[in-house]
C-alpha cells in the first residue's frame, strides 16, 4: 500500500506577509516557483498513481513545476474559507479579538459567496478527500499526492489520524513542504512531516 503525500503550494505574496488567503487566487512568487521545483527531487523515487490538486493557481502551478502529471482538480481541496478574514493577518485580528483562535473559533462572516467555514465544515471536506484517496491507496501500491494549502492540509492530517479538525493546530506546514501519511501495524501515522528541499534556482 502506498502513502498519502501532501504538498503545500509554494510561496505567494500573502503567505509571505501572513495574510489569510483562501479564495483570493494569487500566483506564486519567483521564490515560490523555485520551492515548487524543489519538490520534484523529493518525489523522484516514488511511484505516484493519483494526483489531486486544489483549483487555485498557486496549487496547480506547484503541481506543474513539481513535475506531477495528470493532476485532477478537486474543489474540496481548496483552502479554508476565511470569510471576513480574507486578506487579514492574525496580528490584525488580535487587535479586536485578542483571544481569537482559528482552530476553535472559526472566522468572521464574509460576503454571500464566501461566508466562511467552521472547523467542522473544513473537516467534512477533508473527510471526503480522504475517502477518495483511501480508495485509491487500497487499490494498489502507488502513492496518492495532494497539492493544496496549509490550513486545509493540517485539518486533513488531523482527520487522518482520528483527531477532530481543530487538531490541525498541532501541525506546522511551510510553503513548498512535503509530508507523508502512512500506516504502521495498520494504524494511521505520520511517516514524514514538513520536509523542505533546497529551492532550485532559475
Amino acid at each position: 500500500m502506498g502513502e498519502l503525500i501532501l504538498v503545500r503550494h509554494g510561496e505567494t505574496e500573502w503567505s509571505l506577509s501572513g495574510q489569510h488567503t483562501s479564495y483570493t487566487d494569487l500566483p506564486l512568487t519567483a521564490h515560490g516557483e523555485d520551492q515548487a521545483r524543489a519538490v520534484a527531487p523529493l518525489l523522484a523515487d516514488r511511484s505516484v498513481g493519483l494526483v489531486l490538486v486544489s483549483p487555485l493557481q498557486r496549487a496547480t502551478r506547484t503541481a506543474e513545476l513539481a513535475g506531477l502529471k495528470n493532476a485532477r482538480i478537486v474543489p474540496d481541496l481548496h483552502e479554508w474559507d476565511y470569510g471576513g478574514y480574507e486578506g487579514v493577518t492574525t496580528l490584525e485580528i488580535h487587535r479586536d479579538r485578542p483571544d481569537w483562535n482559528l482552530w476553535t473559533d472559526g472566522v468572521a462572516p464574509g460576503p454571500a459567496e464566501h461566508p466562511g467555514e467552521t472547523p467542522a465544515e473544513v473537516g467534512a471536506r477533508a473527510d471526503r478527500v480522504l475517502a477518495e484517496a483511501g480508495a485509491a491507496l487500497s487499490a494498489g501500491d502507488e502513492d496518492v499526492v495532494l497539492i493544496a494549502h496549509s490550513h486545509f492540509l493540517r485539518v486533513l492530517t488531523a482527520r487522518y489520524l482520528g483527531l477532530p479538525a481543530s487538531g490541525g493546530a498541532l501541525f506546522v506546514l511551510d510553503t513548498g513542504a512535503l509530508s507523508r501519511l502512512g500506516r504502521e501495524h495498520d494504524r494511521p501515522v505520520i511517516t514524514a512531516w514538513n520536509t523542505v528541499a533546497q529551492p532550485i534556482g532559475h
